[in-house]
């Protein structure tokens, strides 16, 4: 059996991102693979009647120095975006494009780090040209990708899935029928991918 994890995602949330690079380390050292699954964190909120922990006060001030720390510890550059809370959906599109082309683990680096590495407005369609030029992608192709009706429309069914499957936020996690939820979840995803052989 191949060793594999599920990542459920979506670019705006720092906790996503602090998964995302643990998870590509942890995935490194075990021989696993990552099956990228982008969703639209918003629309799986208002599916689920969840929301973000950021709206709390209390919560979200203890959430950033929770995510400082977390970052530190495993050496993730990280900072708390300026322009958070961001509306994804172009990007969650592209991620969708990014799949279609054999792109998303680098698109994926390269949207995660615009966002919490070097704080990009990256609802503005000027940074996201900018940042998909920054990194090599075939910007035109991305941009009229994202307003074809078959990506809007997989987008949707993404988010069904991941509602159908239990998701409620973002990271998510699967390894086999096992979900977990949280980058403070990924050495228990660790234990069991080794458990997989």
């Amino acid at each position: 059996m191949n060793k594999s994890v599920e990542f459920w995602f979506d670019y705006g949330s720092p906790t996503a991102y602090l998964a995302h690079w643990r998870l590509k380390d942890v995935a490194g050292r075990v021989g696993a693979t990552i099956d990228f699954r982008p969703m639209l964190l918003g629309a799986v909120f208002q599916a689920t009647g969840n929301r973000t922990p950021m709206e709390i006060k209390a919560k979200g001030e203890w959430m950033e120095w929770d995510m400082n720390n977390f970052a530190e510890r495993h050496g993730i550059p990280f900072l708390m975006n300026p322009y958070f809370i961001i509306n994804t959906l172009t990007l969650m599109r592209g991620a969708l494009i990014a799949r279609q082309r054999n792109e998303l683990s680098r698109y994926s680096d390269a949207m995660f780090d615009a966002i919490w590495r070097d704080g990009r407005n990256m609802e503005d369609p000027e940074v996201i040209g900018a940042t998909l030029a920054d990194n090599g992608f075939e910007v035109a192709a991305y941009f009229a990708g994202v307003q074809q009706q078959e990506i809007k429309d997989d987008l949707k069914r993404c988010v069904d899935h991941a509602v159908a499957k239990g998701v409620f936020g973002a990271p998510t996690f699967f390894v086999g029928d096992k979900m977990w939820f949280g980058q403070d979840r990924i050495d228990w995803i660790e234990a069991e991918l080794g458990k997989t052989q």
